[in-house]
């Protein structure tokens, strides 16, 4: 075979190749469609429950981390001198 019998082999493949894939992925898709539609026509409604809101208490960082921080930190900065 010449180069152009090659050249013209391989493309009609790869666009076989191509086709079959966009074929595969148009079916995937409608059906994926399909199934949610189906889902959502016989889905139920549930009912969320109501939960409180969650207060937190303290804003920041807790005064006890600060001091132990200031601590450490006083600590190295006497040990450099």
């Amino acid at each position: 075979m010449d180069i152009s019998g090659l050249l013209s082999t391989a493309a009609s493949l790869m666009i076989t190749g191509m086709i079959g894939v966009f074929i595969f992925l148009t079916i995937l898709i409608s059906a994926v469609i399909l199934m949610s539609r189906l889902m959502n026509r016989f889905d139920e409604p549930v009912d969320e429950p109501v939960r409180a809101a969650k207060i937190q208490s303290q804003q920041g960082v807790p005064q006890a981390h600060i001091a132990a921080i200031s601590a450490a930190i006083a600590q190295f900065r006497n040990k450099q001198k």
